[in-house]
């Protein structure tokens, strides 16, 4: 693997995990020297994370995680329901009905329990969109998808935990698969689209939430030291 391959890798699963929160500084030369890699290839790195939107420059050698908000988050959903739509109908048009009919099954013996089931799940989910864009056929609508499920990555896991919403979510999952594999288009895309809909309001109440709870941490602090 190339050294500028292993630097954006590095980052980006450290950008998407959270250990690289938003606003966090990658300064040019601490971050050559933590990843190994000299100045030319870590460059290369930032620059293609810089083009996925996940950071940006503030300067001739600084750069910035970039931060991701409701309107980031609607704005993002925006495009995911239009593409995944599209996907869904035409997969269900055109996708091997044995593949989609066992991802079904899967689904429905989806078990959450702990960190490996909710790693699980989302394995299991990954290879749903592989066998998506494969009956898609469509390299332009999959790599867009892919940048989609880029930014897909961080989002979640700015979301807190919502147990009852991931048990939900394995179920729209199931009959989004169990539509595709009968054939119906109709019923595909609009089992996503329900999907779409549930999970961008999960999210955004979870991350308004998370920031109400901010906002009443700071003047709870703000209050002590008045007192």
């Amino acid at each position: 693997m190339r050294a500028s391959d292993r630097a954006y890798r590095t980052l980006l699963d450290e950008i998407q995990s959270g250990a690289l929160a938003p606003g966090a500084v990658l300064g040019e030369v601490e971050q050559a020297v933590r990843l190994g890699v000299s100045r030319t290839p870590l460059r290369e790195a930032l620059g293609r994370l810089a083009a996925d939107g996940l950071v940006t420059q503030q300067s001739a050698r600084v750069t910035v995680v970039t931060d991701v908000d409701a309107d980031d988050i609607r704005a993002l959903f925006g495009l995911r329901r239009a593409l995944e739509e599209t996907a869904a109908r035409v997969a269900a048009e055109r996708a091997d009905a044995a593949a989609f009919a066992a991802l079904a099954d899967e689904f429905a013996g989806a078990r959450l329990n702990g960190q490996q089931g909710l790693d699980a799940y989302y394995a299991l989910i990954a290879r749903f969109d592989g066998e998506l864009d494969a009956a898609v056929g469509n390299d332009y609508l999959s790599s867009a998808l892919r940048t989609v499920r880029t930014h897909l990555v961080r989002v979640r896991r700015l979301a807190r935990d919502n147990p009852s919403r991931l048990a939900a979510s394995v179920a729209e999952h199931r009959l989004i698969a169990s539509a595709i594999a009968a054939h119906d288009a109709e019923l595909a895309a609009h089992a996503t689209h329900v999907h779409l809909h549930n999970a961008l309001a999960a999210i955004l109440a979870s991350v308004e939430g998370a920031q109400n709870d901010d906002t009443e941490i700071s003047a709870g602090s703000i209050t002590e030291g008045a007192a």
